[in-house]
């Protein structure tokens, strides 16, 4: 008896504290002789960061997402470049807590924006921002990136001619089951849908619905699915709103439209990222412009949302943030003023309480986190 409760103290004591939680972040350094990507350990307990390594030699790593087992980092690069864009990848070693470059390709678009992957450890997709298209790529087993194998062009706009004169994809994101990916449009004004098919050499093929309108001038932006599955939520960065949905097989059914900024405030919106809390309770979303905050809603059981406040992000911004895989924190990017917040969230209440101490990065655009 006493050897068992030996194993089980050393085996809880060793998935409590044996393991480490990391932070990448990506940013627009606007130079490769400055440093892009930047590492830092979470402490658990405190909320506190503590800088682990960076990358330089690379250009505007933007956005940033990370293999389904933890080994590579993705990133967006080039972005922002007129007449350029690239995708690179990066190999990420937790033991001796080291991020080094493996190989870049080709965007097949200028602005990289967003980046997903598969969960098999094989695919790609990327989505291009200024002249709106997405590419998939294949990856090997070593984490290099191979030239795309599809890349989709699109054209039509919307009814702001001065920011939707055409296709703007900002996001792609695979469904629960990965057999989807969605894209959302920007300067269309639509959630594009796409099968996606692991074993084909080109997996993507257009959805029998292959897209669903929004409400026009909204621009939608980034798009999250609840962890039932039966729910879709985008933010839309023109209109200031979330807009849910009810989701079976590809298909998006809107249920709900609500703003995500109080009554005071009335145009000028730049709502920007979206996160859903692991145990399906509730819903951030983030607010740049004038707001530089986070709106946090209550999911409700039948999909729609409740709006619980609104949190200040501590800068200007707030382009990104992510929460770890317990929900138990929620870290901020602020463009702007370069300022990284980490914030503890009350997983009963859902609200938000500045934790540490804020961490310099310039340029700050992007978020990911994972227990190792």
């Amino acid at each position: 008896m006493k050897t068992l409760l030996m194993c089980m103290v050393v085996f809880l004591y060793s998935n409590l504290f044996g393991q480490k939680t990391f932070v990448f972040f990506g940013s627009f350094n606007w130079d490769k002789e400055k440093d892009g990507i930047f590492v830092y350990e979470l402490d658990t307990f405190k909320g506190s960061l503590s800088k682990v390594t960076t990358v330089r030699n690379i250009k505007n790593p933007s956005f940033l997402t990370l293999s389904a087992d933890g080994k590579y980092v993705f990133a967006c690069t080039d972005s922002k470049t007129e007449k350029d864009g690239s995708v690179s990848s990066f190999r990420f070693n937790s033991k001796n807590k080291s991020l080094t470059f493996i190989n870049s390709q080709k965007s097949g678009g200028e602005n990289p924006v967003y980046l997903a992957a598969h969960k098999n450890g094989k695919w790609l997709v990327n989505g291009n921002y200024t002249e709106g298209s997405v590419s998939v790529y294949p990856i090997l087993v070593d984490g290099k990136i191979q030239p795309f194998v599809q890349n989709i062009q699109f054209s039509e706009g919307s009814v702001n001619k001065m920011r939707q004169d055409r296709a703007h994809i900002h996001s792609t994101v695979f469904s629960p089951d990965f057999r989807y990916v969605f894209l959302p449009d920007l300067g269309a004004d639509k959630i594009r849908c796409y099968q996606f098919n692991e074993d084909r050499n080109k997996p993507l093929e257009s959805c029998s619905q292959p897209f669903i309108k929004t409400t026009a001038g909204s621009g939608p932006r980034h798009f999250t699915f609840h962890p039932n599955g039966n729910f879709a939520y985008v933010i839309e960065e023109m209109g200031g709103a979330v807009s849910a949905y009810q989701y079976k097989e590809g298909n998006l059914t809107n249920i709900q439209r609500i703003f995500t900024h109080s009554d005071k405030f009335k145009e000028g919106f730049e709502s920007s990222d979206i996160h859903i809390s692991p145990d399906g309770k509730f819903l951030y979303a983030s607010n740049r412009g004038s707001e530089n905050n986070i709106a946090i809603f209550a999911i409700e059981n039948d999909g729609t949302l409740k709006t619980v406040g609104y949190q200040s992000t501590k800068g200007k911004h707030p382009r990104a943030f992510g929460m770890d895989e317990m929900g138990k924190f929620i870290i901020v990017a602020n463009t702007r003023t370069g300022k990284v917040v980490v914030f503890k969230r009350n997983s009963e209440t859902g609200l938000l309480k500045k934790a540490g101490r804020k961490i310099k990065i310039k340029n700050v655009s992007a978020v990911q986190i994972r227990k190792y």
